[in-house]
């Protein structure tokens, strides 16, 4: 009878090593960390290029003296800039007037948006056309809508006066009349950026989770207490996000005081943006006029920091 069991051999092939292909090999220092870097670089260049030393230069320049339509020198002196712009009443009196435009934008665009986020989150028939009908004015150049609502609040040819002198109340001079005029402003800021609140707000109130409406259901809750106890505690969070981009935005308001008013009548609708304006291009006191932009952009960040530390506390309780 044959035998079946044979021994393996005892020097068994060792199986080959795999080499790298030629590319791989000329590649070979990239390594993950430098990869990364490689695609980085482009974009930190092009950021560091158009914002970084832009802000660096824009420093340096605040403690000089220096004016971009003298050819002599420049002087350092130091903290002088600073310094007249904390002590200038002007300066005081456009802060107030940004304080007052600020409120009343953000606070008027809050309210209107998260009311109608509300109302169309409660799936009413055409609701994608209505939420896209309303995005219309957030989608418009700033430029244009001030051009669109100079026409319109014209007090000869304007569409709003006619109206009104049609039912009887007579013309109203929004844009030249001190009472009305910053008012003017933040009812056209409010219509441009209504829409912003309400997307944000729309995207919170979706997000909502069903199950809690349904067990307030079964406990007979009503909606007042289903509004009060869920929906708005889950979506205040967001809506002081919104609120934060607002407010930055609001504060460095020029474009639509530039086209509306051009910081009149008697500087009521001058705003601290608006102020630097005329100080770098009308005065053409360049050192000055930096100083002005970085101490806005102080007042931006404190306020911002402190603004996000309320959002984390919020967010831990």
């Amino acid at each position: 009878m044959a035998n079946t069991l044979q021994t393996p051999p005892q020097n068994a092939p060792q199986a080959q090593t795999l080499e790298a292909p030629p590319a791989a090999r000329r590649f070979a220092f990239l390594t993950d960390r430098k990869l990364a870097l490689l695609f980085i670089l482009p974009a930190f260049a092009l950021l560091l290029f158009l914002s970084i030393w832009p802000l660096l230069w824009l420093l340096g320049l605040s403690f000089t003296d220096y004016s971009a339509t003298r050819d002599s020198g420049y002087e350092f002196i130091a903290f002088d800039n600073y310094v007249t712009v904390l002590t200038s009443e002007v300066v005081h009196a456009r802060a107030l007037t940004t304080l007052i435009f600020v409120v009343g934008a953000v606070g008027l665009q809050t309210i209107l948006g998260f009311t109608i986020a509300f109302l169309i989150s409660r799936r009413i028939k055409g609701r994608g056309a209505i939420t896209t009908l309303f995005l219309i004015p957030m989608m418009l150049s700033p430029i244009v809508v001030g051009l669109f609502w100079k026409f319109m609040l014209d007090v000869q040819f304007g569409v709003v006066n006619s109206f009104l002198d049609s039912l009887g109340f007579g013309r109203v001079e929004w844009l030249t009349q001190q009472r009305l005029a910053l008012f003017s402003l933040v009812i056209v800021d409010t219509w441009q950026w209504t829409p912003f609140i309400m997307l944000i707000a729309l995207a919170g109130l979706t997000a909502v989770p069903k199950y809690l409406y349904e067990a307030a259901e079964i406990d007979r809750a009503s909606e007042w207490f289903k509004f009060r106890r869920i929906t708005f505690p889950l979506v205040w969070p967001l809506l002081l996000i919104a609120v934060m981009f607002r407010a930055i935005e609001a504060f460095r308001l020029f474009d639509l005081v530039y086209i509306l008013t051009g910081g009149g009548p008697g500087g009521t609708t001058e705003t601290l943006s608006f102020n630097v304006y005329k100080v770098a291009f009308f005065g053409f006191d360049t050192g000055l006029a930096s100083a002005y932009g970085i101490l806005m952009v102080i007042v931006v960040t404190i306020a911002a920091q402190f603004y996000l530390r309320y959002l984390n506390r919020l967010q831990e309780r």
